[in-house]
């Protein structure tokens, strides 16, 4: 294989695999950097409700799965690693009122990985420059300065999705997508939609006095609001039943 046709391979979308593998790595990044709950009745209740959420969103299915986790610190912030792996942590889990409100937040980090989020983050030139090198040695052993040069490429691949999650946070217009894919994945789940910008507000008060997390890397949660207001998707009658599960569910889980 020619230099230019690994330049022209290099230069095509990273397949759903490569996505999974990558963001394997970014969750183990991050659970390098917060403790796991052991809550197992917690964790099952969240993963219950998050692939409900995920079954229903534009992108059901990934490589690997979905997989949601806890993450025991009182911060408010919730990440969702390429491919499929959510972290949402306890701080965030206790600010949420409901069932619904819960979803709702779920429903929006799904949203940032079906619309491939996390790997818009990695630097084009970057990854490029990783798979030419793959393929311009696909025939024969690497050197150890190439192994050595594409190590250091994928940990910078790694560590952009990793600023962008925990430090950084995404682009403002990334964030108004996601929370607008949310309202149209709950209103699919036979969630209430309006669990958005009720959890928002309610966000809006708690995050002024802990700061930091969610408030650090995401847009005002007023500007959040306003962007949603008048594109609420309709939605049939919720069973009274139905609220009433969720509400027993809710409140046996998060104790």
């Amino acid at each position: 294989m020619t230099v230019a046709d690994a330049t022209s391979k290099a230069a095509r979308p990273i397949s759903e695999e490569e996505e999974y593998y990558v963001g394997r790595a970014v969750a183990a990044k991050i659970v390098g950097s917060y403790q796991l709950s052991t809550d197992a009745v917690l964790t099952r209740y969240v993963n219950l409700v998050g692939k409900t959420v995920a079954l229903n969103s534009d992108k059901p299915f990934t490589h690997g799965g979905y997989h949601f986790a806890i993450l025991e610190t009182n911060e408010i912030n919730a990440f969702a690693a390429p491919g499929g792996t959510i972290f949402i942590t306890h701080g965030m889990i206790r600010t949420t009122a409901s069932e619904d409100e819960l979803a709702a937040v779920l429903a929006h980090e799904v949203a940032h990985i079906a619309k491939r989020d996390g790997i818009s983050a990695i630097k084009s030139a970057r990854w490029t420059q990783a798979v030419t090198i793959i393929g311009t040695t696909a025939a024969k052993n690497y050197t150890s300065g190439e192994v050595s040069q594409l190590v250091g490429l994928f940990e910078g691949s790694i560590d952009d999705i990793f600023k962008t999650l925990v430090v950084n946070g995404y682009s403002r217009s990334q964030e108004y997508a996601a929370d607008e894919g949310a309202l149209q994945t709950l209103a699919k789940c036979g969630y209430d939609p309006r669990a958005l910008p009720s959890f928002l507000k309610r966000l809006e008060q708690r995050g002024r006095s802990s700061g930091g997390g969610i408030m650090q890397t995401h847009p005002g949660t007023a500007d959040r609001i306003e962007n949603i207001s008048g594109k609420m998707p309709s939605t049939g009658q919720i069973h009274p039943r139905a609220i009433e599960a969720r509400m027993a569910r809710f409140s046996g889980a998060v104790r």
